[in-house]
């Protein structure tokens, strides 16, 4: 990982020199929480400006680290760290809490985030990523194996999202994934089971075979349900009057 970090910061001083303002490392690496056979290394590369002159400079070491395995860096100005936290109130959270300055300027340390619409956007990501899994499983029904491939892909993101279900109640279960499961299950009541099985299949501590998929697919989905619901109780703006 540190091998990696340090090529990255050394490719991107080569290419964009002084617009590099800060390298900053969040997510699961940021808190000794990484493990190469299944994590991702996240970085928010932050520059003077983001325009395409800086986007074609780039691109390089972009495929470059993507061809290693991770997600593209995000991109982001020094003004759009500081005037994106009510858009982007996940992610801001997520790198204020947990990160590590690789390269340069804490840029994030004294980061005000604007929650005017923190409940509302992880109940759209909540909602949202619920479709989308249940739009891919009917494709994948008939091979268990591609159906447990499917629900353990989309674990890491949905136990973020329960991390940020979490929050709003006013309860902070921490960084970890494990963590997030069991408060969320003692929180919202739901049977905490159907994350711990994707987990471990995601890790490799079991047996792909000794899952009944289709079973465990109906537990998750059910368990999703639950935090959706929690997070739509949750008090919203009262509704605009549109005149129609």
């Amino acid at each position: 990982m540190e091998k990696a970090l340090k090529q990255l910061v050394e490719k991107l001083q080569k290419s964009l020199g002084e617009r590099v303002v800060s390298v900053v490392l969040y997510g699961s690496a940021a808190v000794g929480d990484f493990d190469s056979r299944f994590s991702d290394l996240n970085i928010l590369c932050v520059l003077t400006e983001v325009t395409p002159r800086e986007l074609e400079a780039s691109a390089a070491v972009m495929r470059w680290w993507r061809d290693q395995g991770h997600p593209a860096p995000l991109l982001l100005s020094r003004k759009e760290v500081a005037t994106s936290t009510d858009c982007f109130a996940i992610e801001f959270h997520d790198i204020v809490r947990q990160h590590r300055i690789v390269f340069g300027e804490d840029v994030v340390a004294d980061l005000k985030i604007d929650d005017s619409f923190y409940r509302a956007q992880v109940e759209h990501e909540l909602r949202a990523k619920l479709l989308r899994l249940r739009q891919k499983a009917p494709g994948v029904f008939s091979d268990s194996d591609l159906l447990r491939r499917l629900l353990a892909d989309s674990v890491s993101t949905f136990c973020v999202l329960l991390r940020h279900a979490l929050l709003l109640h006013g309860v902070n279960p921490g960084m970890r994934k494990r963590d997030a499961v069991h408060e969320g299950a003692r929180m919202f009541g739901f049977p905490p089971a159907p994350f711990h099985t994707l987990l471990d299949l995601r890790e490799g501590k079991v047996k792909p075979s000794a899952v009944a998929a289709r079973e465990l697919f109906a537990d998750y989905l059910a368990a999703i349900g639950v935090v959706v619901d929690a997070v739509d109780r949750l008090a919203k703006p009262a509704p605009r009057d549109t005149g129609i």
